[in-house]
């Protein structure tokens, strides 16, 4: 039975981190709110529901959340679309070559759907993957395993049969509780996944082949 390949999107496929500050930085600003980069760069990757509380202070009120969120959000899609992406190295060579081996493939992401469909169609990779899940999708992030289970049962494969591409290390250990293989993408080369490169050029031509049969 062929596996399945379950992508992380934000610092896995596209290096997006500049936007998600800039955004997060103008709509904290638009509330009176100054936030630094360190407190960005501890919360990257996080929902908007579990960021929020922590800038905002515990009884932030949720339609106050759900508002400042969407605002983010709608700039951060401005930013994309005006401004272009870059999909990381190696991101769309082993795409497209997973594709034309028949793996399954879904993005399994901490993002918003629409976040999601942007990013993709900006670089050039809508159509390649047969399901998705977004923060819609799921009631807890990273590393709870949900968004990857979820993955897996869309595609209808079995978590043993899948492999995580992941950036971060909440993203693998959801994948470790999910039971999947993870592929770790970290520059710092310090995520502990079954395999750790700094770019996914550096992946090996059998990686996913050699994973599979683990």
């Amino acid at each position: 039975m062929t596996g399945a390949v379950l992508w992380d999107m934000d610092g896995t496929l596209v290096d997006s981190e500049d936007y998600h500050w800039r955004a997060w930085r103008d709509a904290m600003a638009l509330e009176g709110i100054s936030i630094t980069h360190d407190q960005f760069i501890r919360t990257f990757g996080q929902r908007n529901d579990s960021i929020l509380p922590q800038w905002l202070g515990p009884g932030a009120a949720a339609d106050r959340i759900v508002r400042i969120g969407d605002s983010k959000e709608e700039m951060y899609r401005k930013l994309v679309r005006e401004g272009g992406l870059q999909p990381l190295p190696g991101a769309v060579e082993w795409i497209r070559r997973l594709h034309h081996q028949g793996w399954p493939q879904a993005i399994a992401s901490s993002a918003p759907r629409a976040n999601i469909d942007a990013v993709l169609e900006v670089i050039g990779l809508a159509g390649q993957f047969q399901a998705s899940v977004s923060a819609e999708d799921v009631t807890a992030g990273k590393p709870d395993p949900q968004v990857f289970l979820t993955a897996a049962a869309r595609l209808g494969v079995p978590p043993p049969r899948c492999i995580v591409v992941e950036d971060a290390v909440p993203g693998v250990e959801a994948a470790r509780r999910a039971g999947m293989r993870c592929i770790g993408v970290n520059r710092a080369g310090s995520l502990a996944a079954d395999v750790v490169v700094r770019s996914l050029a550096d992946l090996p031509a059998n990686a996913f082949e050699s994973l599979g049969r683990g």
